[in-house]
């Protein structure tokens, strides 16, 4: 038997792995990871930024996993060498209507305990020389990494404790009984006294399958990218953000300087027709069903329906795309953009058609289900991996029988 199980080989799943052997040092831990290799959906298919903190809710998980997650996740890369750079954002104005919600912006990252300055607009030309703007935020601690390096670190790290990382093995069943729970998997049944689910865009279907009814659905978001052509990638310094819209949770298109020296545009934000569909033409009927048989999507669709007409306007229209970009850099033109990979965001929807607006942890007799952890969730996979070892039910015999370190 397995001490700990973890379902979902992503940067959060390896966090938890790693976080466990922290507390629990002689720990016995298996990894399951459903792909032939570890972070391969949402961390593999992330930007790459290091977040600060600033958009989210005062309080709320998100906002203070990402802050103290920027700096935890900076510690770790240079501990082990991991190439990262703190080179900052700007986050800009570009329309008289956007000054106020740049104001309250600022006052969110204030009460987010951030380092943060107001740019003038001669002060925005300074930092991106191509950025066109009536004024911006100016976030020194924002950085670019590399997650599936981190992702590997982790694993090997949960190596060195001698825990196990199990690939190609999809889990499908999970059934809590007294003494632990039975782990049904593509390659035959395992037991463990404590089983976390990490599953990202499985992780809903996979407490359902444990019987936590979570009154929220997975729902996946497409989000579709373009890179500056190499003899562009002048036009981006570091990172660049518009303005957020409130009322509409994803962040717009932005630029982002990856760590590689590639400049990523993007992304949008349309319906997936696959929770792994990374191209338009990914299909699968059942996963699309189950969103289109969902009231709360319908009431999601309903509330943000101007929204979503211009997301997928964006998606099948190069030129509209490029038009959202050069608000923020004129000179950018429709021949500068390549197309790049596209990621897909886990958003958890609830039954009356609101977003999941912050990491949803559900702590069971036997099992934790992180069943919302989309971006920031990189930033904060070492705070999300401590969050949920912390609450592993505190049984004194299986502290006694672990050696229970307390952190």
């Amino acid at each position: 038997m397995y001490d700990f199980a973890v379902v979902g080989g992503g940067i959060v799943g390896l966090s938890t792995g790693m976080a466990i052997y922290k507390r629990f040092p002689n720990a016995k831990v298996v990894v399951f990871e459903k792909e032939d290799k570890l972070a391969f959906h949402q961390t593999g298919h992330n930007s790459g930024v290091i977040h600060s903190g600033i958009y989210y809710k005062p309080g709320s998980y998100k906002a203070r996993f990402a802050r103290e997650g920027n700096k935890s996740m900076v510690a770790f890369c240079a501990e082990y060498n991991i190439k990262h750079d703190i080179c900052g954002k700007v986050i800009v104005a570009t329309k008289t209507e956007e000054l106020p919600l740049l104001e309250e912006l600022y006052e969110r990252g204030i009460q987010n305990e951030l380092l943060i300055e107001k740019l003038t607009r001669e002060q925005i030309k300074e930092v991106e020389p191509h950025v066109k703007g009536l004024a911006a935020i100016r976030v020194p601690s924002a950085g670019i990494v590399n997650y599936r390096q981190v992702s590997e670190k982790f694993a090997e790290i949960i190596k060195e404790h001698g825990g196990e990382i199990r690939l190609g093995t999809k889990v499908e069943k999970m059934v809590e009984e007294d003494d632990g729970v039975t782990i049904k998997t593509s390659k035959g049944t395992e037991k463990a006294r404590i089983s976390i689910n990490c599953g990202g865009l499985q992780s809903d279907q996979i407490a359902l399958a444990t019987g936590y009814k979570t009154e929220m659905k997975i729902v996946p978001f497409r989000g579709e990218y373009f890179k500056l052509k190499p003899e562009k990638r002048h036009l981006v310094k570091n990172l660049i953000y518009p303005v957020p819209n409130p009322k509409f949770p994803f962040l717009g298109v932005h630029f982002t300087r990856m760590i590689d020296g590639e400049v990523d545009a993007g992304p949008n934000a349309v319906l997936s027709l696959k929770r792994e569909g990374y191209k338009k033409t990914d299909l699968n009927v059942k996963e699309l069903m189950d969103v289109l048989t969902y009231g709360g999507f319908w009431k999601l669709a309903k509330q943000f329906m101007k929204e979503g007409i211009r997301e997928y306007s964006r998606s099948f229209s190069k030129s509209r795309f490029t038009a959202s970009l050069q608000e923020l850099i004129p000179e950018i033109q429709v021949g500068d953009l390549i197309a790049a990979p596209a990621g897909v965001r886990a958003q958890a929807v609830r039954d009356d058609g609101s977003m999941v607006d912050d990491f949803q942890i559900i702590t069971g007799k036997k099992t934790i289900h992180v069943c919302n952890a989309p971006s920031p969730a990189a930033t904060a996979s070492i705070e999300i991996g401590k969050e949920i070892v912390n609450r592993i039910p505190a049984q004194q015999h299986l502290m006694d029988l672990l050696n229970f370190q307390k952190v």
